[in-house]
């Protein structure tokens, strides 16, 4: 078999120019005309330091292996033609690099862990994409969709295989700290993940139901879990002390519970066309997310919303219509969960703020944390 995907890793040239933002007098991040960084500009800087690397990884895979990992990040076509998009938003690998200038030393020195978790991200949403039938990803087939169940879960161990890789070879004592801290992560991902298909059998109401307490621990471990160790990553391979480490690992927790959290409020309300995917697909999934799970357990004004809601999800099918999901949706939100899942967004985000208070980071740093922070936790919701 022959693939294209050799001849893009050679060609590939940024597809931006890579700026190095400034700081202002005031800490905020600034580029190089001194406007203030988007949180667009500071993901797309940091995805230009590390994809060369990251495509140089991928490229040690076998070809049809390499070509799947290149199409899950929006590299390639089927067949290895390759394709302008860019993938996901990078998230993960922008904390690691962020939390490395974060703790004074350059974003460089974090590029190998940046690597790593961007790796296990794209091999979770692989499995996961399998796991949960879901046949589009940024608008286009999932990857086991495109090339089959099988091939996509072989292709998801190799970006896990490559995951570890890339950490071991760090030289010094980082390696195996470095693993340590991945591995933890994972089996937390693992946990999150288990109790979320575990919630699909769970009943809406009753003692039983899956509780908003329950539901934030899955959240913190399935969401969480990497985001944290993408930060602590970046700031120990950038020689931090390990309780500069420990705080932001616990900083990007809670920015997992407001990332997953932005995320369910998408899965109902967002727009198809920024989503790219269905309006209300979470409720025609019939997910237990955070705000279905509030709107269910509310009181006083929103009682009577709540008992229509679970009665309505109570009698509709597996595969609930249009006009189902559209009842349901007003429901949740007349019940206060709408409301309720942007204010534990913001919770969430003021205790991230408090973990970044406590630590003397580098201002320029800091401030397109907090910028990429606003971003995640809101977004368009």
């Amino acid at each position: 078999m022959t693939t294209a995907f050799p001849v893009l890793l050679g060609a590939y040239e940024p597809t931006t120019t890579a700026h190095e933002p400034a700081a202002t007098a005031d800490g905020t991040a600034a580029t190089a005309d001194g406007t203030a960084a988007t949180a667009g500009e500071i993901l797309d800087r940091c995805r230009e330091l590390v994809r060369p690397v990251l495509a140089e990884t991928i490229g040690r895979l076998h070809p049809w292996v390499g070509e799947m990992a290149a199409y899950s990040f929006g590299w390639c076509d089927v067949g290895g033609t390759p394709a302008e998009g860019a993938g996901g938003k990078g998230v993960r690998q922008a904390l690691a690099v962020l939390c490395a200038e974060a703790a004074g030393a350059s974003g460089e020195a974090a590029v190998a862990g940046a690597v790593a978790v961007e790796l296990v991200h794209t091999f979770s949403l692989l499995h996961d994409d399998i796991m949960d039938g879901d046949q589009t990803r940024r608008t286009r087939p999932t990857v086991w969709k495109a090339y089959g169940t099988g091939p996509a879960v072989l292709a998801g161990d190799a970006l896990f295989a490559l995951a570890v890789e890339a950490l071991a070879a760090v030289p010094g004592a980082g390696a195996a700290a470095g693993v340590r801290r991945l591995s933890v992560a994972l089996g937390d991902l693992v946990r999150g993940q288990a109790d979320d298909l575990l919630f699909e059998s769970r009943p809406w109401t009753g003692p039983e139901a899956v509780g908003p307490e329950e539901y934030r621990r899955m959240a913190e471990h399935k969401t969480g879990a990497l985001l944290g160790c993408a930060a602590a990553l970046g700031a120990a391979l950038a020689g931090a002390p390990e309780n500069t480490a420990a705080t932001l690992d616990r900083a990007g927790r809670h920015m997992g519970v407001a990332f997953q959290v932005a995320d369910d409020l998408l899965g109902i309300w967002g727009d198809p066309a920024v989503t790219g995917k269905p309006v209300h697909r979470d409720l025609r999934q019939r997910k237990k997310t955070f705000p279905v799970l509030v709107a269910l357990s509310a009181r006083g004004p929103g009682a009577s919303a709540a008992g229509q809601l679970a009665t309505l999800l109570a009698e509709s099918p597996d595969a609930p219509d249009d006009a189902t999901t559209r009842r349901a949706a007003d429901l949740v939100e007349r019940a206060g969960g709408r409301s309720a899942a942007l204010a534990e967004a913001d919770r969430h985000i003021d205790a991230v703020e408090r973990c970044l208070d406590g630590l003397p980071l580098a201002p320029r740093a800091s401030a397109e944390l907090r910028t990429l922070l606003g971003f995640l936790a809101r977004r368009d919701i």
